[in-house]
């Protein structure tokens, strides 16, 4: 019997492009170490070598477009790390790599282990913003994660020392090159933390070569730095150089002596704040003064429109309340002000030499002497005030007038009687005296 289908006949050229597209499609990119032979270089800028370890070896195109990205030069027998698309070259069949990407095999492992790292904790969320915590403005000490023997360490120190001198330094000392700096910094940030006697850390070493920084690329030590409760800051090498904990940490300095310049508050920018506040609280004390002025001359005022005896002695004492309220007010504001200078010279204490905490309180007991003259003076003008008010009073009160001799009349109704044709003979009228009153009868007229 003979089969109903037809076997499907290649032509080469078919056959080849057809397996060209299988090797492109299935594998897609691969990444190759090896070993360069046979390269060559012709005139059209492209390079062509053979890739080979122990026991095989695999035909290599690189295209001008690629090479040209490749910051060294290679030669036979170097070791190298390439990404490369497998295809194949039609019109001869033979299989072969097309490099679209090169570098030294050494840096080249490491290369990918650091991007594979990334990738992974990034997807993670390590590395997303809002984890990033703000360093504090006023730190009551500083932790340094790196060698005792360091340059590093001489520079942070430095820096310090300059714009901080009375900030506290503790050194967690470690190795930073090796396998086995890696456990030590991871138990240095541990130590940190179960201790915390410091508010911001600084974990880093000067420059080297990639496998020099590569402790700070572990995944211990960044897990330990993104876990770790007190802001950390990344200071790996020059500002060129780039580590898996500069992603973690909540802030990435170019290098270890910029990271102290970040840490370490300016005693300038102290001093200012101070005589900021200073400067506040003088004009919290002038307007608080220049409101009770404005009260007082209203109650003068409102005092002024009144009448007799008793609305003035209403007033003084009501003028005595608020002298009292007054001295209290100022007072609490005077101690209010001497528990805000204290907390303030305290923090001082920790950044300023002693000799300016002093001078602080000789100005701020000169601020309260005069505080308390000032007050002093007040009360007194406002007391002389209101004694030559009662006098104005006293001398247009009607009593007074009564008291030299006159008296007023009034009739039944109680008006005041001021011409004898308002009255009639027999009209019983009250008569004010200034001590006492009469009843009498008109009994003629003039």
């Amino acid at each position: 019997m003979h089969s109903s289908t037809q076997p499907q006949v290649f032509t080469v050229t078919r056959l080849n492009s057809a397996v060209r597209m299988l090797l492109e499609h299935e594998l897609g990119t691969v990444w190759l170490n090896g070993e360069i032979s046979n390269l060559a270089m012709p005139a059209s800028g492209h390079w062509y070598f053979s890739l080979k370890d122990l026991s095989s070896q695999v035909r290599c195109a690189m295209f001008k477009g690629s090479n040209r990205r490749v910051a060294m030069r290679p030669r036979d027998g170097m070791q190298v790390l390439v990404q490369a698309r497998v295809s194949l070259y039609e019109p001869r069949g033979d299989y072969q790599l097309i490099i679209e990407s090169m570098q030294p095999a050494g840096d080249g492992v490491l290369a990918m282990r650091f991007e594979e790292l990334k990738q992974r904790l990034a997807a993670e969320g390590l590395f997303a913003a809002e984890r990033k915590r703000p360093l504090p403005t006023q730190p009551r000490a500083v932790g340094i994660i790196t060698s005792a023997t360091g340059a590093a360490l001489h520079d942070m120190l430095t820096v310090l020392r300059r714009r901080a001198p009375s900030l506290p330094v503790i050194i967690y000392p470690t190795q930073v090159q090796g396998q086995a700096a890696i456990g030590q910094i991871v138990h240095a940030l541990y130590t940190a933390n179960r201790r915390d006697e410091v508010d911001v850390l600084i974990v880093g070493r000067g420059g080297g070569s990639l496998e020099d920084l590569w402790c700070f690329n572990e995944e211990a030590v960044a897990r330990a730095i993104a876990h770790s409760r007190i802001p950390v800051v990344s200071a790996v090498g020059h500002e060129v150089d780039v580590t898996i904990s500069d992603f973690v940490a909540d802030l990435r300095a170019p290098t270890p002596s910029a990271a102290a310049e970040l840490v370490a508050p300016d005693q300038g920018q102290v001093r200012e704040r101070l005589a900021v506040l200073a400067r506040n609280l003088h004009r919290a004390i002038a307007q608080q003064l220049q409101e009770r002025r404005h009260h007082l001359a209203l109650l003068g005022k409102r005092l002024e429109h009144r009448d007799p005896k008793r609305t003035l002695e209403q007033q003084s004492q009501r003028l005595d309340e608020l002298a009292l309220r007054l001295e209290r007010q100022m007072q609490r504001q005077l101690q209010g002000s001497e528990r805000h200078l204290g907390q303030l010279a305290q923090r001082l204490e920790r950044h300023t030499p002693q000799r300016r905490i002093e001078e602080g309180r000789r100005h701020q007991q000169l601020a309260a002497e005069r505080l308390g003259s000032a007050m002093a003076r007040l009360l007194a003008t406002r007391s002389h005030r209101i004694g030559m008010l009662a006098a104005r009073l006293d001398g247009v009160s009607p009593l007074a007038t009564l008291g030299r001799g006159y008296a007023i009349l009034r009739d039944e109704q109680g008006k005041v009687v001021q011409r004898a044709a308002d009255t009639h003979i027999g009209q019983p009228l009250s008569v004010r005296l200034a001590e006492g009153s009469l009843s009498v009868r008109v009994e003629e007229q003039k």
